[in-house]
């Protein structure tokens, strides 16, 4: 079996884990989540803890079993403790700003780059030369922060871009002059 879809998911108090047929709605304080499953996967719960199952061991069960354990798993942590995602911005005059429900970047163009969070995501601006994404559901704070990095990815000659907290960037060694 696999090692990740064995495993049963522990429902947090405060957390309300509902199955109808194959949609898992999840709710809890940080708010709610739905998710639609493989209508293979069988899932139980059993004093508080969720667990799926597979009905064979097909490659396409097997990859499917561990899939939907995470993605619930996902659910469950969001709605509990949330996601977050920080990003800095390394360069002379790079910034951000918050401009609404969304942030604007000055990051080397000649306009500045307005980026719109999803339903569901905070975007805050603690210091001007860093981001940081909060939400719920993990899809869609990965989704902005992959967003915002794109504006201005990390060159590798001078390090300078938009870069996930703790990413190393590894620098190239330029051009050599002639001797």
């Amino acid at each position: 079996m696999s090692r990740v879809g064995r495993s049963p998911i522990p429902i947090p108090p405060g957390v309300d884990v509902t199955v109808d047929g194959h949609t898992v709605a999840v709710k809890g304080p940080l708010g709610a989540l739905s998710r639609t499953v493989a209508p293979e996967m069988a899932l139980e719960i059993k004093e508080r803890a969720l667990t799926v199952s597979r009905p064979s061991d097909e490659p396409r069960m097997r990859s499917l079993h561990g899939l939907t354990r995470s993605l619930i798993a996902n659910m469950v942590e969001g709605v509990s403790r949330g996601f977050e995602r920080r990003l800095e911005l390394v360069g002379v005059g790079y910034r951000a700003a918050k401009k609404g429900e969304g942030i604007t970047l000055s990051v080397g163009y000649s306009h500045p780059v307005e980026i719109m969070p999803l339903p569901g995501v905070q975007l805050e601006v603690p210091v001007p030369t860093s981001v940081v994404v909060k939400g719920a559901d993990r899809e869609a704070v990965g989704e902005i922060a992959a967003k915002i990095r794109a504006a201005r990815p990390p060159e590798p000659y001078q390090g300078k871009g938009i870069r996930y907290h703790g990413e190393i960037v590894r620098k190239k060694v330029g051009k050599t002059g002639k001797k």
